[in-house]
């Protein structure tokens, strides 16, 4: 079993940024692939960025690349999502995602493949 908290969420003007962290508990960290995903209303959930068991490999979606990056701190038990140069289409409710099926140098990019949520933290940007 692996719990996720999500936090760093909230209102943020465009052009500006957030980092989103999780913090996992109740699995050996290392085991586990991690994602960030995204939900904007009446739309399906989007995989925004994923990371390898040993962060060697990631994946962004394209409307994130350049300006996302995605990290994991083993020592914390954290992953960490830094968005900048936000866009009002950016707005959804950005959930991690946990997979301890994915193999090693492998990210998961299919939200099949993850089976521990965190609860996800809003995030609106105005334009």
């Amino acid at each position: 079993q692996v719990q996720l908290v999500e936090s760093g969420g909230g209102l943020v003007q465009a052009g500006g940024s957030l980092r989103l962290s999780c913090a996992a508990s109740g699995r050996t960290f290392s085991y586990v692939a991690m994602g960030w995903f995204r939900q904007a209303p009446g739309k399906e959930p989007e995989l925004v960025a994923a990371i390898s068991r040993g962060s060697a490999y990631t994946y962004y979606t394209d409307s994130m690349k350049g300006r996302s990056l995605i990290s994991r701190d083993s020592a914390k038990n954290t992953v960490y999502l830094q968005m900048n140069s936000l866009k009002a289409e950016d707005t959804a409710v950005y959930s991690c995602a946990a997979s301890e099926t994915t193999l090693f140098g492998n990210v998961a990019r299919s939200k099949t493949e993850y089976q521990y949520w965190g609860r996800g933290t809003q995030v609106t940007v105005s334009s």
